[in-house]
């Protein structure tokens, strides 16, 4: 039996949902033509991921560094998933337990990009000890998870993504925002204009209404003819007019999604593997829900590895990587791998060297990696420091790598391929101009 509590969170979700609605009706001709159909789809891995040894350097020379860096935190150079860059001209390992990802690079379908991380602008290390500016809270996980999702140094502001939705409204004339979230409630989503909808994997998308019994019956329809009911106070009115729409709507988008014919493509049965495929469900319906453009945000825990990385890493590529395959099997399925970028980002690296429980600690640039037909990959983006503890590419004593690569320009890049304009690039990206080479090429 439903409780007034259950029934007033219901209404309240769905006065929410309402607010990103717009009426099925209202799809134009033009959304199912303008420019075609992209999305892009963020996997963030949150605690910090340990990049160093989810791509590292097997040329002998920079291996050498790597081991004498990593110390107990190194993987056997012929234990790593080998791959070429660069015309051949260097070699890189792949962790053992990305296997699935490593295939997609020698199809040329991933692409990697090294030592990227937030920057105010380019840095040296003697220019931060003569003051430069640098991110605000530069190790702390909840102010660099706001400005990888922000792309703003000093913390704030809106999402990027919903910054660049908000430049892309046009393309979209259906009944979703562009942003949907299958992994709780994100910042990298909501622009000024535009909202990230939150959607649980496994659900239906929108809301089921109040069931069928007929006491729920009831209270739906004295719901309606509350919201109907002319108050006389505008404000109150337009509320009214959102929960009603949103109650309407909610039954048009499970309409939608219900006339998309089910994926044969099999996901794994992990938190990931059902959020992905909760995403791809959503992109079966996009000729229904009359969308062009969608910003998808998944994640996982778990990275925040201070003790014992090698185990806990290997346990969390086990997850990763047949997730992220699968979803790319996915898009195949569809017909839509030319038209889906799935990128990764996470809040910071981890010191190079080990702590005393095998585990590194937070620091700064990292690796990250970008999936998708539209991939120029089986290449590497962006350089790796000098692997010298201490050395003029660590900001510290441990190997907290200052970035040579920003996250703007590899937001950008993903961004350009979006539909934003290269003009319009500052625009989501205010920092963009203070680095010579706005995007990376990736795509």
């Amino acid at each position: 039996m439903k409780t007034r509590r259950d029934f007033l969170r219901k209404i309240s979700s769905l006065a929410a949902a309402g607010a990103g609605f717009t009426r099925l009706g209202s799809i134009s001709a033009n959304a199912q033509t303008a420019g075609g159909y992209r999305a892009l789809v963020c996997v963030f891995l949150f605690g910090g991921n340990d990049g160093g040894n989810m791509v590292a350097p097997l040329d002998p020379a920079r291996y050498a560094q790597y081991t004498r860096g990593r110390g107990p935190l190194a993987i056997p150079a012929n234990q790593f998933g080998a791959v070429t860059a660069r015309g051949g001209a260097e070699s890189y390992g792949i962790h053992p337990s990305l296997e699935p990802l490593r295939q997609l690079y020698l199809q040329k379908r991933m692409a990697i990009t090294l030592n990227v991380g937030t920057l105010v602008r380019p840095v040296t290390k003697t220019d931060i000890r003569n003051g430069a500016p640098v991110p605000s809270n530069l190790y702390s996980h909840s102010d660099q998870t706001q400005q990888w999702q922000t792309s703003n140094p000093q913390g704030g502001g809106l999402g990027w993504g919903g910054r660049a939705a908000d430049l892309l409204l046009s393309y979209n004339t259906g009944i979703l925002p562009p942003g949907i979230s299958v992994n709780g409630n994100s910042l990298l989503l909501t622009g000024a204009q535009t909202r990230g909808l939150n959607v649980s994997p496994g659900s239906r998308l929108g809301l089921n209404g109040f069931g069928s019994d007929t006491g729920n019956a009831a209270r739906e329809a004295a719901i309606q003819q509350i919201l109907t009911f002319d108050s006389g106070v505008t404000m109150i009115s337009q509320a009214s007019g959102v929960l009603s729409n949103a109650i309407t709507a909610a039954v048009e988008v499970n309409n939608a999604l219900n006339s998309a014919a089910p994926l044969t493509t099999v996901f794994p049965q992990t938190g990931l593997g059902q959020q992905l495929a909760q995403v791809a469900q959503i992109m079966a319906a996009r000729n229904n829900l009359g969308v062009n453009r969608q910003i998808f945000f998944a994640g996982m825990g778990g990275f925040d590895n201070h003790s014992d990385l090698l185990p806990s890493q290997t346990n969390l590529f086990n997850t990763l990587g047949p997730a992220i395959a699968a979803f790319y099997n996915a898009t195949t399925e569809l017909g839509i791998t030319d038209q889906v970028t799935t990128f990764t980002e996470s809040e910071f690296g981890r010191t190079y060297n080990s702590n005393t429980g095998n585990g590194s600690d937070h620091a700064w640039g990292s690796q990250q990696m970008v999936i998708g037909g539209a991939v120029k990959g089986g290449e590497v983006y962006g350089n790796l420091p000098i692997l010298d503890l201490n050395g003029p590419d660590d900001a510290g004593s441990r190997g907290l790598w200052i970035p040579s690569t920003a996250l703007d320009q590899y937001a950008a890049t993903l961004a350009q391929w979006f539909g934003v304009q290269p003009i319009d690039l500052p625009v989501v990206f205010p920092n963009l101009p203070n680095f010579s080479s706005p995007t990376l090429g990736f795509l």
